[in-house]
């Protein structure tokens, strides 16, 4: 069976979540058994376990950190989340904690994710501050790549300005992906983007965007303070 990890890393507020979750629905549309499984134990502020509910009701299995979207500060992993990853009859998307301290949660759990097919993503928007130039956005890299202990297989570019975003805004970002990518010898894998302007993307740039290589954003998660 030709299942396989997908790992989903990146800065604070890169939007790794809505892609995860997104991914996961794209997922689903051609394969049987897919799992998420929130491993943000970092960030409180937005959680892959919002969308648990739509998740199942698409048919896709979610794990949670015990105590999630509770007032308990630091949420635990669980014994199920180990087992889901080593078994081979599902894709299991998995949803990182933002940075290096988030990524040791990849760590943990790297030895039964490299037993398998896996794909770790670094998700990456031109428009955030940490990641914003080579310099910056290699660093984050960096650091991610030490503390997963599971190198990262693609970029994936989710350049946005929330809902300022444009068909403009996704271009603009566009040559320091690229460059990016160029730089660590991996390809850019997907770009996420929101629904509204997907369509209008590749019928103006469809040489580049098409529905393989585009995650379609919609929201699912949302702030808890």
């Amino acid at each position: 069976m030709n299942t396989c990890v997908y790992v989903f890393t990146g800065h604070y507020g890169s939007g790794k979540t809505e892609t995860a979750v997104n991914f996961a629905l794209k997922l689903k549309e051609t394969e049987k058994n897919v799992a998420l499984i929130d491993l943000d134990i970092v960030n409180p502020f937005f959680r892959s376990a919002d969308a648990a509910e739509l998740l199942e009701k698409a048919g896709i299995r979610v794990e949670i950190p015990l105590f999630a979207n509770t007032n308990v500060d630091i949420p635990a992993l669980t014994g199920n989340m180990a087992a889901l990853i080593r078994d081979e009859e599902w894709n299991v998307v998995l949803d990182v904690g933002g940075d290096d301290l988030g990524a040791k949660a990849v760590g943990r759990y790297s030895d039964d994710i490299k037993s398998r097919n896996h794909v770790r993503y670094f998700v990456m928007n031109p428009n955030r501050p940490f990641t914003k130039d080579m310099m910056s956005a290699t660093k984050i890299y960096d650091e991610i790549e030490a503390a997963s202990c599971v190198s990262c297989g693609a970029v994936v570019g989710n350049t946005n300005l929330l809902d300022e975003t444009t068909v403009e805004t996704i271009m603009d970002g566009l040559p320091l992906l690229e460059e990016f990518s160029k730089s660590k010898n991996i390809p850019i894998a997907y770009h996420a983007v929101t629904s509204n302007i997907a369509d209008e993307l590749t019928e103006k740039h469809g040489e580049i965007f098409n529905s393989d290589n585009i995650i379609r954003i919609n929201r699912t998660v949302k702030r808890l303070f």
